[in-house]
């Protein structure tokens, strides 16, 4: 299935089930395919839960959807306004389900702080670096970006496989074997990541949803840190912590009971 946003750009969906919404938004360099492909998340699960719908997405820029080569267009806050305008077409009753991993996390949380009576709970999924830790990563992706634009692709994604491998990721293919953005986009992707960063420490602590917090131990592009941190900053967050591929298997269903 397919939507036009108001600039024009088609994204590309899942859609699952019927009743109450739950919305998932994907990892930066990823798409559906692609982490279907990891096997990090298991949603057999979620989208077996009865009367729930469940809706995947391609991000612009990414997997099967459409995207411009703008820098600005890949900013956290422009993926929001995205999510929302795309729960405007999906339509159903208010609030939903708000969930994200990585990139999907950012996205998630700039929309709730924007519209708290938007989602009625979230599940965050490794959230990215932020505050005092977002500069030096913000300083890899605009190296990643020169990378790009001054040796092409090939030489981005053979530095992405020589990179060590969190032991908690062991055992699932990652990274993946396909990057999930094409080419010509992927320089503006990198530069409008390197120009974000999670909302505001006290937008945050405004937010009431119930919440589940989903991190790894060992992952310095998704620490511990702000995982930890977002769960002392929400009133109502539950934090799990994987320190093993084991725990991070039991993901789907710890999402699926905290939406049952």
């Amino acid at each position: 299935m397919d939507f036009t946003l108001g600039d024009g750009t088609r994204i590309d969906y899942d859609d699952h089930g019927t009743g109450p919404l739950a919305v998932y938004a994907h990892g930066a360099l990823l798409s559906r395919k692609a982490e279907d492909e990891m096997g990090t998340l298991d949603w057999e699960a979620v989208e077996n839960l009865p009367g729930r719908r469940f809706v995947r997405f391609d991000a612009r820029s990414h997997g099967a959807s459409a995207g411009r080569p703008v820098p600005e267009d890949h900013r956290f806050e422009r993926f929001a306004e995205d999510l929302v305008e795309f729960l405007g077409h999906l339509g159903g009753a208010r609030p939903v389900t708000g969930m994200g991993s990585s990139l999907g996390c950012a996205t998630v949380l700039h929309a709730a702080v924007g519209d708290p009576a938007l989602f009625d709970r979230l599940v965050l999924v490794i959230p990215p670096t932020a505050w005092e830790t977002r500069p030096a990563q913000a300083g890899n992706y605009r190296l990643a970006a020169e990378l790009v634009t001054e040796h092409g692709v090939d030489a981005f994604t053979t530095a992405m496989s020589a990179a060590p491998v969190p032991a908690t990721l062991s055992g699932f293919s990652y990274p993946p074997s396909e990057l999930a953005v094409r080419p010509e986009l992927l320089p503006a992707l990198l530069q409008g990541l390197a120009a974000s960063d999670l909302p505001a420490r006290e937008k945050l602590r405004e937010l009431a949803q119930p919440t589940l917090i989903l991190a790894l131990a060992d992952d310095p592009a998704h620490p511990r840190s702000t995982a930890e941190q977002l769960a002392d900053l929400l009133p109502d967050a539950e934090l799990h912590v994987a320190d093993d591929s084991a725990a991070v298997r039991t993901w789907g269903d710890r999402v699926a009971r905290f939406l049952a």
